[in-house]
């Protein structure tokens, strides 16, 4: 593998280009690529030539590198370059031994700051790392995160990262959960988020007009689309979902205070675990303790507000004590 300064940033750069079906990237197209990706994490004009290119793409397409499926189409007197896979990602193909290399020396000395306040997420994100690259040589994995392997819908991630990294506009066949047969979308695609093991796509509904959001594992098949790509110039996504518990948002809903009362045995759990971040204790007693939020009441904050059963209780507001009343009248009735 090249080790020439730049190299990492200039297989991603590539990487991105090849994976935009949306518009035909040519050599020089591929180096200006390359000198922007390194002028934005830099701030140096790194000057890419040539023959760097031509080096790193036949790199790339080895077996030491990725082995990328590329394809060079020629139009007219000029070649332009894709992969034949639009769904390929060097991020989806793991590292070489030469990125585990680099990517050990890294731990290493991110591990030095293991302990110090602030850093508390590297310990975490070491061991994740060691333990997805096998970088202490193990066979096996021996820590367990949190993941859903088989959730449909997963195949697409890499082209839904690349439409929004490209800002391409999709056609999408997509099949809701209350839906009977697939219905067809023109979506510019904002943002991807994760949910209780689950992805959800954000972005602009051309049928809307509107923000919506794609649950990934119920999309059928997605396509670029020639509709010219809606940029998000007014959402920020952090300050988007700082008010929810989930995915389902109401932009232009408020916040509501939501009075819970919380037994003993459980309050631990939940005071470790927060329900929300504006969790806070309204009153504190030796059978309960009652906390209060300030959220948007959606599907998911009921959901998980059940999930703990007959351990809490809702006090405010009246019309989330009756939902949950009724809602327990139902599971009644089931069980009779």
């Amino acid at each position: 593998m090249a080790t020439n300064k730049h190299a990492t940033i200039r297989y991603h750069a590539l990487d991105r280009c090849f994976g935009n079906h949306g518009r035909k990237f040519f050599m020089e197209d591929l180096i200006k690529a390359c000198n922007e990706a390194i002028y934005e994490f830099s701030g140096i004009e790194d000057g890419v030539k040539r023959r760097q290119v031509f080096d790193d793409i036949t790199f790339m397409e080895s077996e030491q590198g990725w082995s990328i499926p590329l394809v060079r189409i020629k139009d007219g007197r000029k070649v332009y370059y894709r992969y034949s896979d639009k769904s390929f990602s060097i991020g989806n193909k793991g590292i070489n031994p030469s990125e585990a290399e680099q990517l050990k020396e890294t731990l290493s000395i991110l591990s030095r700051f293991k302990g110090m306040p602030q850093f508390e997420w590297i310990e975490e994100i070491q061991i994740r790392l060691e333990d997805t690259f096998k970088l202490k040589g193990n066979a096996i994995s021996i820590v367990g995160f949190e993941q859903n392997p088989y959730l449909k819908g997963l195949n697409h991630f890499t082209e839904l990262f690349n439409a929004i990294q490209n800002q391409q506009a999709l056609f999408i066949e997509y099949q809701g959960f209350k839906q009977k047969e697939p219905s067809s979308i023109i979506f510019h695609p904002w943002y991807l988020k994760q949910y209780n093991n689950r992805w959800f796509l954000f972005g602009f509904n051309d049928g809307y007009k509107a923000l919506s959001n794609l649950a990934i594992d119920r999309i059928m098949s997605i396509d670029n689309s020639e509709e010219k790509y809606i940029q998000n110039k007014d959402i920020d996504f952090d300050d988007f979902f700082e008010d929810v518990v989930g995915v389902s948002t109401n932009p232009v809903g408020s916040t509501e205070n939501v009075l819970i009362k919380v037994s003993s045995d459980v309050w631990p759990y939940i005071e470790s675990k927060p329900i929300h971040g504006s969790q806070k204790i309204k009153n504190k007693a030796n059978e309960y303790t009652e906390i209060e939020l300030d959220v948007q009441v959606n599907h998911e904050l009921i959901a998980l507000l059940f999930s703990y059963m007959d351990a809490v209780e809702i006090l405010e507001p009246a019309a989330l004590r009756e939902k949950f009343k009724t809602i327990s009248k139902s599971i009644f009735k089931r069980y009779k």
